[in-house]
């Protein structure tokens, strides 16, 4: 029997099939309508004074990590020497209890010979020698050598026993300043690690703005030091001005009793002046001949340098020893005003003093500055100052 539904024309099925993919279509559209509504927005890109600023920030704080990194340094050397003390005492000590013991053995060996355990040979196979030590009539059956011998050997033993305390609560202080170094590098590296990688996100353009917000920041820091130089002169011709008028009015005066002992004080005064004028002038020497060094976190040169390190080793030159760190460097000497800073002084920065330089005249220092740097001379303005130090 025939069928009577009529055949599907082929026109039929194309409009069939353009109506499912438009539906389709239209589906997918909304579907990534809604994902695209439900997504976060994208963070707006931070502007190029706020990736300087970041940047500076993570340098600053890769600063502290070194001097935390500094202070583990100098108490794990240092401990390091301490350990190594304890242990060669621990083992010349347990040399002199084995010579005891052995002394103690031949004359129990003796009395061995001479018939019978000896009290002497009980006292080497007891399980507790300091309770025997403490019988009377122990002592009282021992010679006088043999008493002697008892006697070193019991103070060896507790000698002995005592380096060996020293030398572990020691080691467990070298393990735990290990620790603190370990935990200060991996600090160091992660925020220079971020701060070359917002760097690197840069493109070109932006690198040569940055340069140029960094040369104009510069440029306002020497125009500040050019300032305190002026005012620095013109106190210090005005102070010479003084001195020669107070001296032509001494020679015009004629007397030499007060006046005397007035210019016997000055001349101290002088002297002291002179002498550490010659100091800074060696610590000055060195800084300059260490300008083009790289900057090395926790380096203290030769070939290269970070802040404290190169303050340290310049001080050095003029035979005054420095610690190694900005925070116990700040405590040395005596703090001056800025206006009042002396080629030689340290000039320290930020609330945390986590960077250090040598202050040379006219508002300027020499510093070793930050990773990818070089030793170099700046204003001291370039950075916030803390403090001034006079370490002599």
């Amino acid at each position: 029997m025939a069928s009577h539904r009529k055949p599907r024309s082929r026109s039929g099925l194309i409009r069939t099939s353009q109506a499912v993919g438009i539906t389709t279509a239209a589906l997918t559209s909304v579907a990534l309508l809604s994902q695209t509504a439900g997504a976060a927005p994208a963070e707006p890109k931070p502007s190029l004074e706020e990736v300087q600023k970041k940047v500076d920030d993570l340098y600053r704080q890769a600063g502290v990590a070194t001097q935390k990194y500094n202070a583990a340094k100098e108490r794990t050397d240092r401990q390091h020497g301490e350990v190594d003390g304890l242990l060669d005492q621990v083992a010349e000590r347990t040399d002199k209890v084995n010579e005891a013991r052995r002394e103690l053995g031949s004359l129990a060996a003796a009395q061995y010979r001479n018939g019978g355990m000896s009290e002497t040979a009980n006292l080497l196979l007891a399980d507790d020698p300091q309770a025997m030590f403490d019988q009377r009539q122990l002592m009282s059956r021992l010679g006088d050598r043999q008493k002697r011998a008892v006697e070193d050997y019991e103070s060896l033993q507790r000698e002995a026993s005592a380096e060996r305390g020293k030398a572990q609560k020691s080691l467990e202080t070298l393990t735990e300043s290990q620790a603190d170094l370990r935990e200060s590098k991996r600090a160091v590296q992660a925020k220079l690690s971020e701060a070359r990688e917002l760097l690197s996100k840069l493109t070109a353009e932006e690198k040569a703005r940055l340069a140029a917000i960094e040369r104009e920041k510069e440029a306002a820091a020497k125009r500040k030091a050019e300032e305190l130089a002026r005012k620095q002169a013109e106190e210090e011709r005005q102070r010479k001005a003084e001195e020669e008028a107070r001296q032509e009015e001494e020679q015009n005066s004629g007397s030499d009793g007060s006046d005397s002992g007035s210019g016997s004080g000055s001349d101290s005064g002088s002297d002291a002046g002179t002498s550490y004028a010659a100091k800074a002038q060696k610590v000055i020497a060195f800084a300059e001949a260490q300008i083009g060094k790289p900057y090395v976190w926790g380096a203290t040169g030769p070939d290269s340098y970070d802040c404290s390190g190169l303050t340290q080793d310049a001080w050095q030159a003029a035979g005054i020893s420095l610690p190694r760190t900005t925070w116990d460097q700040v405590k040395v000497g005596t703090t001056v005003k800025t206006a009042d800073a002396q080629p030689g002084d340290l000039v320290f920065f930020y609330d945390d003093i986590s960077h250090v330089g040598i202050y040379i005249g006219n508002g300027e220092m020499i510093h070793a500055p930050k990773p990818g740097a070089n030793v170099r001379t700046e204003s001291i303005y370039y950075m916030p100052i803390h403090s001034v130090v006079r370490p002599a």
